[in-house]
């Protein structure tokens, strides 16, 4: 008797984009855990952002549940991508298995999770500081991506991590990186978001850099431009203008 044929595609570099593009983009996540009380998954909404090395991050109070349960277990499961006209179930998706490790408040990490999770959620500035939040770095173990129909991937956590030794010199400019880009090269941002944005011309602004790419954001709509390959060696914000002059078509 043969064998029957795996539904599992070979994960490509197409796939491993997506994946990315997915998790970047995504504003909101479902959060699955594990209910320390019944042992029960349990499932909420948290809002989303990622730190420099593109692993995800969530904020959040002391006083919620899956807070309590992430203590217990850090055993956790992120589901984002967003369902578009028709059938949701045709609309790319992906699934993150990760550990949630808590990030101290009085540790440099935290300051700069402070300025990136601020950039993508301003209305966060609410909260954000109150003593009962905190942030959490969900890193990722491994993925599960549907294209769509018949769009199957597996992927290793890493795929979705940026591991460059960039990360923290670029961190610590990123104010400067952003302010270069909108002062040097607006009409390339521009015409980067009207290939990806069919929709009416909007104001659109940087939300995030990173050695992997750069975020945009309007309104709740969110968009990632990926670099073919991620920057490996950063002297100044003129090399990463020299990267996105290179890299956009």
């Amino acid at each position: 008797m043969s064998d029957k044929p795996s539904v599992i595609r070979e994960t490509d570099d197409e796939a491993r984009k997506l994946a990315r593009v997915l998790l970047r983009t995504a504003g909101y996540a479902a959060l699955a855990v594990i209910d320390p009380d019944n042992g029960f998954p349990a499932a909420s909404r948290v809002l989303l952002g990622t730190d420099i090395d593109g692993v995800p991050i969530i904020l959040v109070s002391a006083l919620s549940a899956h807070t309590r349960a992430l203590s217990r277990d850090p055993r956790a499961s992120l589901l984002v991508g967003e369902p578009g006209r028709g059938d949701p179930l045709a609309h790319p998706r992906l699934t993150v298995q990760c550990i949630a490790e808590k990030v101290d408040r009085t540790t440099p990490t935290h300051g700069r999770l402070r300025a990136r999770f601020l950039s993508r959620h301003p209305k966060a500035k609410l909260y954000i500081d109150f003593a009962d939040f905190a942030f959490l770095r969900l890193r990722p173990l491994s993925a599960s991506l549907n294209g769509g129909f018949g769009k199957a991937y597996l992927l290793p956590g890493e795929d979705l991590e940026i591991r460059s030794p960039a990360n923290e010199t670029i961190a610590n400019d990123a104010d400067a990186i952003v302010r270069d880009l909108v002062l040097c090269h607006s009409d390339l941002l521009a015409e980067f978001a009207g290939k990806l944005n069919s929709g009416a011309p909007q104001r659109w602004r940087i939300s995030g850099v990173d050695a992997g790419g750069f975020d945009l954001i309007t309104g709740n709509k969110a968009l990632r431009y990926d670099f073919c390959c991620h920057i490996e060696h950063y002297v100044d914000t003129k090399s990463y203008m020299s990267k996105v002059t290179t890299s956009i078509p």
